[in-house]
């Protein structure tokens, strides 16, 4: 009997190299390619150009007391400034704290004080949010102290806030290009002594991790853990210094910071910012006008650059490749991808902030099918489980929650040492919470999340299986799947559908459209209509949510259980 378990492959050794030294190499190799555009900022910077920046803005921190280990939130959306700051902390051995700029007051003071930051890069105003004025209501202090001297009651160990662009807000805050300015002889020759003592195992950066329950954990990762997944996930794609890199994916979230700018500097490519936030037609308009040859996204947004009214105007043709990942990817939407998008190469990837991220892909040169119904195979120095309910690895084929160990494997949660022995067990298995299948040849599938697995009168529902036969009707543009309590069963199946724009349909359209197709206890006893999904800020939708809209609506009660 083979059992689900698969180890990557080690012909190629992981990186002992920390993300400032990797940097370094590639600015100079590569010192007039493009490294960084971002339209909306007029930003057009070659390698040497962000290099300089990157080291100037580094002198400048080291010049205001920053020293190695410090943690230093980010609390910004896509922009120039953002990819400054992530090398020249790393270079300084600043911890980075990548705070989603979603986060509104109670969110961002618990960030701040759970890890502890002294310094606080910014945006001044987010959308419609002025940030600036939320972070004086914690810190009122801000506006009668020195930069750098700030002393808050609510937020003791915040010293230092800088502001996004040229312009000081006054009071306790440093502008971006402040901070740029204050480079000296000394520093420079400082940061080079500082960067050259830096070790690989060092922890680098903390990002927390969007639970459905309970308060946000911080993962701590090292430069060993995302330098060297940035590396393979763009080698699995086949990234040289000629690719360019079209980046609609947040920075705060591993999709975009490792993914995205760690996998370009690992190999020279170009990196594109379509817009501060998603936005589908800037995106199709930046492949078009930036000659994109990569494109990233959660599922949700291929679907709504599909669905952009003028989308056969953009010209796609110099996309090759790509990563579809974040969430289980449709079938469906995957074939309409690479049919209207000309990805033809584009990949599938699984993994998970804990595990830096990514744990499976699929490869280019994989079949069409396996590239369209499955995530790919274990990533290089990598293994992955898939267990029972009692921890035991199950036989290839069989459904189970995935267990993964490694190079990738986090740090830990910041300062929460019990939270983290229960998801790192003492072999070093990271439990996913996922629900997966390994097959005979070793790829995998995600099937699920073991808390949205739907239990009805003793059978196991998986939301993903269901929500993959909806999507063959012809009229459904998304699918959610999800359970809800029943006194009599214990849960029954709820689907919310989005339809294609310009057509209907009735719940009794659907029901038929089950029947003798998928069993009996499969078919949604609740289906309703929607224009959209709850979701975070990187295109994941909230079932849980969404059952809490159910319970309310249809007036059910959650069901004990034993």
């Amino acid at each position: 009997m083979q059992l689900s378990f698969v180890q990557g492959a080690t012909d190629e050794p992981l990186k002992y190299q920390t993300i400032g030294r990797a940097f370094d190499e590639t600015a100079h190799r590569f010192a007039q390619r493009d490294a960084l555009i971002v339209p909306e900022q007029q930003v057009r910077w070659s390698y040497a150009e962000l290099k300089r920046r990157v080291d100037f803005f580094a002198t400048g921190l080291l010049s205001l007391g920053l020293q190695r280990g410090d943690r230093i939130g980010i609390w910004a959306p896509n922009c120039a400034e953002w990819t400054v700051t992530q090398f020249a902390s790393a270079k300084l051995g600043l911890i980075l704290v990548n705070i989603n700029p979603a986060y509104r007051l109670s969110e961002l003071e618990f960030c701040l004080k759970k890890v502890g930051c002294r310094a606080l890069i910014m945006a001044q105003k987010l959308k419609k949010s002025d940030c600036l004025a939320m972070l004086r209501l914690l810190a009122p202090e801000l506006d009668a102290c020195a930069p750098n001297r700030l002393s808050s009651a609510r937020l003791p160990q915040l010293k230092l806030v800088i502001c996004l662009g040229g312009r000081s807000q006054g009071g306790g805050c440093l502008s971006f290009e402040e901070v740029l300015q204050r480079v000296t002889e000394s520093d420079c020759e400082q940061l080079d002594q500082l960067t050259a003592d830096l070790q690989p195992d060092d922890a680098i950066n903390i990002q927390f991790t969007s639970g459905t329950t309970g308060l946000p954990k911080g993962a701590t990762l090292s430069h060993y853990n995302i330098l060297n997944n940035g590396y393979f996930v763009g080698r699995g794609i086949g990234l040289t210094e000629r690719d360019r890199i079209c980046i609609p994916v947040p920075l705060y979230h591993c999709f975009g910071m490792v993914m995205g700018n760690l996998a370009a500097i690992a190999h020279g490519a170009a990196m594109i910012y379509p817009a501060e936030s998603f936005d589908p037609a800037k995106t199709l308009q930046s492949v078009d006008k930036e000659r994109a040859t990569a494109l990233y996204g959660v599922p949700t947004m291929f679907i709504a650059e599909l669905e952009v009214a003028e989308f056969d105007r953009y010209d796609l043709s110099s996309l090759r490749t790509g990563i579809m990942a974040g969430a289980p990817c449709p079938i469906e939407i995957m074939k309409r991808v690479i049919s209207k998008m000309n990805l033809r190469e584009i990949t599938n990837c699984y993994g998970m902030t804990e595990t830096s991220p990514v744990s499976f892909q699929s490869a280019t040169d994989d079949s069409f099918e396996r590239r369209i119904s499955t995530v790919g195979r274990v990533h290089p120095h990598v293994q992955v489980k898939v267990v029972d309910l009692q921890g035991r690895c199950v036989p290839r084929g069989t459904p189970g929650e995935i267990h993964t160990r490694g190079y990738s494997v986090m740090k830990g949660y910041w300062d929460d040492p019990d939270r983290t022995r229960e998801v790192v067990d003492d072999a070093g298995w990271m439990h996913t919470g996922d629900l997966g299948v390994i097959d005979a040849e070793g790829y995998g599938n995600v099937t699920g999340r073991l808390k949205d697995m739907v239990i009805r009168g003793g059978e196991n529902v998986y939301p993903r299986e269901v929500e993959e036969f909806f999507y063959r009707h012809d009229k459904v543009q998304a699918v959610q799947v999800c359970g809800v309590p029943d006194a009599k069963f214990g849960e029954e199946v709820c689907a919310w559908i989005q339809l294609k724009p310009g057509t209907s349909a009735t719940e009794g359209e659907f029901r038929e459209f089950c029947q003798n197709q998928i069993a009996h206890y499969k078919i949604p006893r609740y289906i309703r209509f929607v224009t959209e999904f709850p979701m975070t800020i990187t295109g994941k939708v909230q079932k849980f949510a969404m059952r809490e809209r159910m319970i309310l609506e249809l007036g059910l009660s959650e069901q004990k259980t034993a």
